[in-house]
């Protein structure tokens, strides 16, 4: 029971901390609407608009109140959980939001299992053979998906498996919940240009950590004891590097979810990205400022749970 209340507090402690972050936040979100000095009730009504029309729109939007009366106001909305409606549909926002999410989040969660999956075998083959040809494979594959595109790379998958074999879905999303399978399909191969670069960046970090652990005074004292080199890797080789790995993970994430606006536009997936692309394309401010406030919440959440698993894992974090 202490060590949950203190896990408690912990999280009392980070979510106090992340305040100003989330404050800072909201106020670039805001002015998304104004950047540039320019107008925006002029950017809605267009280029043809009279006079009339466009100061009609800013009484209607309220852009002839002072900056800070329209900021506190949009965000008493939004912690209400009403993120304003769509210029162009009239659709509230938040409900285009989480249609569109999970299509993102099936994306995201598959590149991360990639990630994942492929990268931390990598790592730990390249620590355990430091300096052989394996660990200069591991490194210099490493740098190849560091550097190639993502949306390069989603070109090339394009032609091969969908264009030239027809094994996956050139384009297009199916909801999770009505046709699981489906879903992966569609998913697979815009996972799989994303998860190069997590890929590589999960193989690299890991590859440092582990190395510089596997070098330490600690372990050498343990092969001085007699224990074999594989049970000192999998029993403190890799616990010590848990929260380096954890932290790759979290950034990865994040990274991973922003990187899905492009890859999106080149699926024609209807996800978060396309219709944060779209919304810019038409000047629809109001959509603009719900995905990007719903993307940072996303981000910040994740940052906060990550420091809350960091103290389960090392308890020197929660002193």
């Amino acid at each position: 029971m202490p060590h949950v209340s203190q896990h408690f507090r912990l999280a009392g402690l980070r979510s106090i901390q992340v305040l100003p972050v989330i404050i800072f936040a909201t106020i670039v979100v805001f002015s998304l609407a104004h950047v540039g000095g320019g107008d925006p009730a002029t950017a809605i009504a267009g280029e043809n608009a009279t006079p009339e029309q466009v100061a009609e729109l800013r009484r209607a939007y309220g852009f002839d109140r002072p900056l800070p009366v329209q900021y506190f106001d949009w965000l008493g909305r939004a912690l209400q959980g009403n993120l304003s409606n769509s210029i162009q549909s009239g659709e509230p926002v938040l409900d285009a939001v989480t249609r569109a999410f999970p299509r993102t989040l099936v994306i995201v969660i598959g590149a991360l299992a990639l990630s994942l999956l492929i990268g931390i075998p990598l790592g730990i083959a390249a620590a355990t053979h430091a300096h052989s040809r394996i660990d200069t494979f591991v490194t210099n594959l490493a740098s190849l998906g560091i550097a190639v595109p993502s949306f390069w790379l989603a070109m090339i998958l394009l032609s091969i498996f969908s264009l030239h074999f027809h094994w996956f879905p050139a384009t297009g999303a199916v909801p999770i919940s009505e046709n699981f399978w489906g879903s992966i399909r569609h998913a697979t191969l815009p996972a799989l240009a994303l998860a190069a670069s997590g890929v590589a960046e999960v193989a690299r970090q890991l590859r440092s950590a582990l190395i510089e652990v596997l070098s330490s005074q600690y372990v050498r004292t343990l092969h001085a004891k007699g224990l074999s080199s594989r049970l000192i890797l999998w029993k403190h080789g890799l616990k010590n590097v848990s929260v380096t790995l954890l932290t790759v993970t979290g950034l990865t994430f994040n990274r991973l979810l922003g990187a899905t606006v492009v890859i999106e536009s080149m699926f024609a997936v209807p996800g978060v990205g396309a219709l944060i692309v779209r919304a810019t394309m038409s000047r629809d401010f109001t959509m603009v400022q719900g995905v990007v406030l719903f993307m940072v919440a996303i981000v910040i959440a994740t940052n906060l749970i990550i420091d809350i698993v960091y103290a389960i894992l090392d308890p020197r974090v929660s002193r």
